[in-house]
């Protein structure tokens, strides 16, 4: 690996031009992940790709001029200073907003490089094109920027929705539900059998850490994303662990008042309060009809109440 001050002319141009094929490959990359979903974003990134195509194929001719017909390859991991970039095809499906930042970087370090080199070179070809192709980086930089800001037409706005609802809203849902409902039996069946608010706080505190864990393993195995569209195992494991967690804390907090009957009245509250909840989002992101979904989300945890009171006073 060399530093960046080591490197000749020839090696500098060699270089840009290997950093003008990279960067030309991920914005097709770009494109590629983009099209389903924001079509339009999609083709200002297929347009940057061909004004990197362009700046290589100047590179290339003034390469050629001065010093031959081979280019030999060196790569940015070869130069010191540069920054690691995360392959592409591993992050499916692509964020709009991740995309913009990742485009931003490339090209705010493109512009730093051809200004370095360019004051680095005596060549006055070879430092003018440097310096012609800095300012041209520095305009994808803004256009980068400004698809991250563009709002999106009505298509792209329901496609947005669409992976709102499968990456976060559904399994979220999933772990809010099955955290109020599920940590119900336990917690009232604890409160009912000991009638003490420590013992039923801790059996509550279990239950909800380990319904988490489970429901967040669950989802991050339950499929890898890449045909459903559902995003990465992991973020969705995370999402729906952190929500069945919260959904069985929710219930398990009021049994720090140390008064049984009291916390066990406050409990009920908060569950009837997290049922609402639960409804309001299927009604909401889901398209349950309201009525419909506050019965049977009310029917489900009046079950799962109901068992763990009986299991707890027999």
């Amino acid at each position: 690996m060399k530093f960046f001050d080591e490197l000749t002319a020839q090696e500098i141009l060699a270089l840009a031009i290997s950093l003008e094929e990279e960067d030309a490959r991920i914005y097709e990359d770009f494109a590629a992940g983009l099209e389903a979903d924001f079509p339009e974003q999609a083709v200002k990134f297929r347009e940057m790709r061909r004004e990197e195509d362009g700046h290589r194929h100047r590179l290339c001719e003034l390469y050629k001029s001065r010093f031959g017909e081979h280019i030999p390859l060196i790569r940015r991991q070869d130069v010191r200073g540069f920054v690691d970039r995360k392959p592409v095809w591993l992050v499916r499906p692509l964020g709009l907003k991740t995309v913009q930042k990742t485009a931003e970087s490339m090209e705010v370090e493109t512009t730093r490089f051809y200004e370095a080199a360019g004051r680095r070179t005596t060549d006055t070809g070879i430092r003018q094109l440097l310096g012609d192709l800095a300012e041209e980086e520095r305009n994808h930089a803004h256009t980068a920027e400004k698809i991250g800001a563009t709002k999106l037409n009505e298509d792209e706005k329901s496609q947005a929705k669409r992976l709102f609802l499968l990456q976060v809203v559904q399994p979220g849902l999933a772990g809010l539900m099955d955290g109020s409902v599920s940590t119900l039996a336990p917690l009232f069946c604890a409160a009912f059998a000991t009638h003490s608010s420590s013992a039923t706080f801790l059996v509550g505190l279990a239950a909800s850490v380990g319904a988490g864990i489970s429901m967040g393993f669950a989802e991050a195995l339950s499929d890898d994303g890449s045909l459903t569209g559902r995003g990465h195992p992991w973020a969705r494991g995370f999402v729906c662990g952190l929500m069945t967690t919260l959904g069985g804390i929710g219930h398990t907090l009021p049994y720090l008042i140390p008064n049984v009957k009291t916390a066990t009245g406050v409990a009920v509250c908060v569950v009837l309060v997290e049922l609402g909840i639960i409804s309001w989002v299927r009604h909401r992101f889901m398209d349950s009809p309201l009525v419909s979904a506050v019965l049977q989300v009310a029917l489900g945890g009046a079950l799962v109440f109901l068992a763990g009171v009986l299991i707890g006073i027999s």
